[in-house]
């Protein structure tokens, strides 16, 4: 491999990462309508409309300005040999791996972090506050800035160290035992997250009592799905936007409202929500998602196992010879127009399991219900119900509501005949 050819790549790549990330945005903004749309009409109002379209404005200009600062900091760094720089400063503190490693990684996500946190600051108290979003105090965005920074930190060193470990010890077939424990980590996390990582940001209590702690009860008995854990989670400490979600396997599987969510929707809306949640379940698609997540790691680690040795890669960013940290940034550069492509396949594949979610809910609870909920949580958090075809084949992981209404509509059609 040539280290200038290597280097060329890297950067066209990144280059058209950003250009076609900017085309899509500007596609999609092109294809809002200026007034409110006749298939809108009972969805949205001429006022919240006009709302809808400003938020989006001033969030799309947001963003081109924050990921055009960030590219241009990326391509002089590149440029400069700020990679190697940085690199060739590491190793002078340390002749082991492991350490150079985290110490150069950990340089990296400060100053990352630090560059992007006047943008996470402006568009969280500034635009997300403008158009009433934003509950977060000072002194909760504090803390939650700190406690990520630790939990990532930890759990992201403990992971990398690990996999670098394997790299010194194993050789070539690394990727297989960092495979493995990366897939036991990840199954962990799915079935462990919601009792250990989010009680460090949010509290969670039990539904209370309740004519609507039985309805969920009830509907959960009249689908055989065994439900003792249902949670109300206190999103309103930092944005109005409402959500529910379902994690877990087996007898660690749990239901999480948001109290925002319970406080907007109705009891029979927020039931509706809940059997679309327990219809991924019951269809298997959070245990489908997890072994395709596993089966992809797996791809990505052989993958870097065959580049992460060419000095071509190291030397592109620098580096005057291979080491574990440049080519782990070059291929993780280099492997993005693969990425993506798995990206659409997930996100269609996505779309496809929230369409059988819907028809679930629909079937065996209440469609009506369940469109009039996804109204409220669509209008209220600002959703673009109308997007670009191509930015929603690229970017979506839910249909956009519009389809799913279309959807619920034809499965109450076919199950009245």
């Amino acid at each position: 491999m040539n280290t200038e050819v290597v280097f060329i790549i890297i950067v066209v790549f990144l280059v058209a990462d950003f250009i076609v990330e900017r085309i899509l945005e500007w596609v999609n903004m092109r294809a809002m309508a200026p007034v409110l749309p006749e298939n809108l009409k009972g969805i949205y109002d001429e006022k919240e409309y006009a709302r809808f379209q400003n938020y989006k404005r001033e969030t799309n200009r947001f963003d081109l300005i924050s990921s055009t600062f960030s590219f241009i900091v990326m391509m002089v760094f590149l440029c400069t040999g700020g990679f190697g720089w940085w690199n060739a400063w590491v190793v002078t503190w340390t002749d082991q791996a492991v350490l150079q490693t985290l110490l150069f990684m950990l340089g990296l996500s400060l100053v990352s972090g630090l560059l992007g946190l006047p943008f996470d600051w402006y568009a969280t108290f500034h635009i997300e506050e403008k158009y009433g979003f934003n509950k977060t105090t000072m002194k909760t965005y504090g803390l939650d800035l700190l406690k990520g920074m630790l939990v990532s930190g930890v759990i992201g060193g403990l992971l990398l160290s690990a996999v670098v470990w394997f790299y010194e010890w194993a050789g070539s077939f690394f990727w297989l035992y960092a495979w493995g424990i990366v897939s036991v980590f990840s199954v962990f996390m799915a079935m462990f997250y919601s009792q250990l990582i989010v009680p460090l940001f949010n509290k969670q209590t039990p539904l209370e009592a309740g004519a609507l702690r039985d309805k969920i009860n009830a509907f959960a008995e009249k689908v055989s799905f065994k439900l003792d854990n249902i949670f109300v989670i206190d999103g309103s400490k930092r944005s109005t936007k409402a959500n529910a979600y379902f994690t877990g396997f087996g007898p660690r599987k749990r239901i999480v409202l948001y109290d925002t969510l319970i406080k907007d929707l109705t009891e029979e809306e927020i039931v509706a929500v809940l059997a679309h949640e327990v219809g991924h379940n019951k269809k298997r698609h959070t245990v489908q998602f997890m072994l395709a997540s596993v089966i992809q790691t797996g791809v990505i680690l052989w993958l870097f196992s065959l580049f992460v040795n060419q000095p071509a890669l190291s030397m592109a960013l620098g580096g005057d010879r291979a080491c574990f940290q440049l080519g782990l940034i070059a291929f993780t550069i280099l492997y993005s127009p693969l990425s993506m492509i798995l990206g659409l396949v997930m996100n269609a594949w996505s779309r496809k399991n929230e369409y059988q979610a819907d028809a679930f809910a629909a079937r065996y609870y209440d469609g009506e219900s369940l469109i009039s909920g996804l109204k409220k949580i669509s209008v209220k958090s600002l959703s673009n119900l109308t997007p670009h075809p191509l930015y929603e084949w690229v970017y979506y992981s839910h249909p956009s509501l519009l389809k799913r209404i279309r959807a619920i509509g034809q499965v109450e059609a076919v199950d009245a005949e």
